[in-house]
């Protein structure tokens, strides 16, 4: 039985490094240092939000009805995991601003949902 890779130490949380491939079916012994992707580090259930993202082509309005979610929950969930992937949060610009009331005006967000879009929540 195959366990998923993890990243940390079950001891002291550092981040665990792999130094040991195999190959089960010739028996090959690899060792040196790997790297693991950075999407190795999110959690199970951030990788089931990206896998969704992506299905859903990045539409945040699909992954909202996909989810059961609010936009504002969407939105940031995405936030969560472009940290995770170890990238700073952009600050919102104006044209940020204008979006989300363009989407308010066209009824594609609620009052409250907008409220909190704009304190970044």
């Amino acid at each position: 039985m195959a366990y998923p890779v993890i990243t940390s130490c079950p001891v002291c949380s550092k981040t665990l490094k792999i130094t040991k491939l195999h190959c089960t079916h010739c028996h090959t012994t690899i060792e040196n240092d790997f790297e693991l992707s950075k999407f190795a580090s999110l959690s199970q259930e951030q990788l089931q939000f990206v896998e969704t993202f992506l299905v859903c082509r990045g539409n945040i309005k699909e992954v909202e009805k996909e989810l059961g979610i609010s936009y504002p929950t969407v939105r940031g969930k995405l936030n969560d995991v472009i940290t995770a992937l170890g990238y700073e949060q952009q600050k919102k610009s104006e044209s940020d601003e204008k979006k989300i009331v363009s989407m308010l005006e066209k009824g594609e967000i609620t009052p409250e949902e907008a409220i909190k879009l704009l304190k970044g929540e």
